[in-house]
């Protein structure tokens, strides 16, 4: 099984890849790469509806997983694309392109390609393995070893409480931060009361859904794609998330130490008193 699906795996990566390169052209002309963040997501409906149209007819889960993965990614693309537009260039990554410029002497054209967006690009596949090859494998088998059962049920409840975490996150932030009586305070209401990042949470809620109606088509596919949510979980708590976000708002919010010792880091939770 795994073998049929490499030559599909192949043919996603270099549609990934063509991608990449033509949003790269696109960042060297405008001189900004921050809408790549909205790619992210973007760029994993693209991988599920390739691996869809080379699956053919894979049943009721592969039109599940494509489902879930373009509900989320779909809408995530548009609130990060719209967020670009109103905010402009992503100060990480004007700092990083801005190091690699100063300290190495490379052009901007050079940072992007090997900083931003070849970096991205495999992390982007190896998240997206459980869409991938969920649907792939689920191509050829018959209409029961197809079907949809309680770990794909369960799955998707996880998923779409996800999808509906991180949605209502985003839009708590973003009405916060509309109101300039709210510009330098923290965000400590709705959803932000028990967790401080409730669209991370959400994220990640999202992607172990999918990779549990993934697992359904057997326990290698389990096993194969579980590096997805793995490493999506890894780089929203330890590495460009969390950490990252934390370390700048911790200088630019007087009251975030404060809100950090009462809130919960990534699982809601009530919030300490006192």
């Amino acid at each position: 099984m795994i073998a049929a699906m490499l030559p599909a795996l192949a043919i996603n990566l270099a549609v990934l890849m063509i991608a990449i390169m033509g949003l790269w052209a696109i960042a060297v002309r405008i001189r900004d790469v921050s809408f790549i963040d909205s790619f992210w997501a973007a760029g994993m409906v693209l991988l599920a509806w390739t691996s869809w149209f080379q699956a053919d007819d894979g049943g009721a889960r592969a039109q599940l997983l494509l489902a879930l993965t373009s509900l989320w990614g779909l809408r995530l693309a548009l609130h990060l694309l719209i967020r670009w537009r109103r905010t402009g260039e992503d100060p990480r990554y004007k700092r990083i392109l801005g190091n690699a410029m100063d300290k190495k002497q490379w052009g901007f054209a050079r940072a992007a390609l090997i900083l931003v967006f070849l970096t991205q690009a495999p992390l982007l596949f190896i998240t997206s393995l459980p869409a991938q090859i969920g649907i792939l494998a689920s191509h050829g088998q018959d209409a029961a070893a197809g079907s949809i059962g309680w770990l794909a049920v369960i799955g998707t409840i996880i998923a779409i409480i996800g999808i509906g975490f991180e949605t209502m996150g985003d839009w708590q932030l973003e009405a916060f931060k509309a109101n300039p009586a709210n510009h330098g305070k923290v965000l400590n209401t709705g959803l932000w009361r028990y967790t401080r990042h409730p669209n991370y949470f959400g994220d990640a809620c999202t992607w172990w859904g999918i990779w549990l109606v993934a697992a359904e088509a057997g326990p290698l596919v389990a096993l194969l794609t579980l590096p997805g949510p793995l490493f999506l979980n890894f780089t929203l708590v330890k590495w460009s998330g969390k950490a990252l976000l934390e370390r700048g708002l911790k200088k630019t919010r007087p009251g975030y130490e404060d809100y950090i010792r009462r809130t919960s880091g990534f699982f809601p939770w009530p919030p300490k008193q006192g």
